[in-house]
């Protein structure tokens, strides 16, 4: 399963988690978030992670120029769409980033809202389900009503966020089997600040529910 830690600005913290065992990191690309960092900043930081880790760009509602050259200047490995990103714009971007991992943020309010998962499953290589919140595109905190993700099913792998903490974590893998997980809010002591000891728990915790549903 993939682990994904979101927010990422201090370069030691950055290894640190990588160490720990996370499979990817996620840096904020959007000027209005406080966990937001520049290129030139996540540059800094990619260039001390092992090459096996994913690193991410997290983008909302910005120009297909702007994340390309972001993604150039970055190193980046991935692109995650958490605005309002339509299909044509994801299919388009495609094109400018190839080989280049593609994201796409869903914010569930409703359970009508997964009905989107099967329309951008043809353009892009990963989902990610988010909690909607009226006024922030991520980091709220909020969990989702994992009940209604039993059944989700898409046809390409996805990341479960939202409100996800160390302590929450088993539980919600009892009630659904993502493909990857995405924390940021429940691992930080405050936004762009990750608590090294939470993230510790939380690989502690994850080792422990793998085994107890027999995925060792």
């Amino acid at each position: 399963m993939r682990i994904k830690i979101c927010g990422i600005t201090k370069a030691a913290q950055g290894r640190a988690i990588a160490t720990s065992g996370a499979t990817a990191l996620g840096f904020i690309c959007v000027p209005q978030s406080p966990r937001y960092v520049t290129p030139s900043q996540i540059r800094a930081i990619v260039e001390q992670l092992p090459a096996t880790v994913d690193k991410i760009g997290v983008f909302a509602n910005t120009t297909e120029e702007e994340i390309s050259q972001t993604v150039a200047i970055a190193g980046l490995t991935g692109v995650q769409l958490h605005g309002l990103e339509s299909l044509h714009f994801c299919q388009q971007l495609r094109q400018s980033v190839l080989g280049v991992e593609i994201i796409k943020a869903l914010r569930v309010k409703t359970p009508e809202d997964l009905a989107l998962a099967d329309v951008y499953t043809t353009c892009v290589d990963t989902l990610l389900l988010d909690a909607y919140h009226p006024q922030m595109l991520g980091g709220t905190g909020k969990t989702l009503d994992w009940t209604t993700l039993q059944q989700f099913n898409p046809r390409c792998p996805w990341f479960l966020a939202g409100g996800l903490t160390p302590e929450n974590i088993p539980e919600a893998l009892r009630i659904v089997s993502p493909s990857g997980i995405d924390l940021s809010s429940g691992v930080e002591r405050s936004p762009g600040d990750k608590d090294l000891d939470k993230v510790a728990q939380l690989f502690e915790n994850l080792r422990s529910t793998q085994f107890s549903l027999g995925h060792l």
